[in-house]
């Protein structure tokens, strides 16, 4: 049986959970944050080498796309999508399962580097040319997320990021 990726934060979560209190009883909660924060950044960029085999070298906003059922399976978030082509994803989440269970396991203060950071480094592995803003989280006390992708004409030159 594959775990759903709500299942695998919920995990990852409870591992890190008395590690982050461990670094924040020793070194600080802004330090414990930072390794956290870079921890899991290093995860996503992992993590998305691997989807990007599987999806083929430069496979755009449809490859990208194509994984967004993996994070909304068993309801982890409702979203509406707004504009869809191969220059352009938009979509609003107007319910977060992540958030909600960082919150009921007493890690809303970093519930935004467990999970939202990774939106952003884990589009460009997947695809370089793919480009994310967004304004606003749940995790961060907003009424909804606003993911706006774009495709770029070209990927960014190496060191420019």
């Amino acid at each position: 049986m594959t775990l759903s990726i709500l299942e695998r934060r919920r995990i990852e979560a409870e591992i890190i959970k008395p590690v982050y209190d461990e670094l924040v009883a020793r070194f600080g909660a802004e330090e414990a944050k930072a390794v956290i924060g870079k921890a899991v950044r290093e995860n996503s960029i992992r993590q998305a080498a691997t989807f990007r085999d599987a999806l083929g070298e430069f496979s755009g906003l449809e490859g990208f796309h194509s994984t967004l059922h993996l994070w909304t399976m068993d309801g982890a978030l409702e979203i509406e999508v707004l504009e869809q082509s191969a220059e352009k994803l938009d979509y609003n989440v107007h319910r977060c399962r992540y958030a909600e269970m960082y919150r009921e396991m007493g890690l809303a203060e970093i519930g935004h580097l467990l999970s939202c950071q990774r939106d952003s480094v884990f589009c460009k592995g997947i695809d370089p040319r793919i480009e994310l803003e967004r304004t606003q989280t749940i995790m961060e006390g907003a009424g909804h997320c606003d993911f706006r992708y774009r495709l770029a004409a070209k990927a960014p030159a190496a060191g420019s990021e």
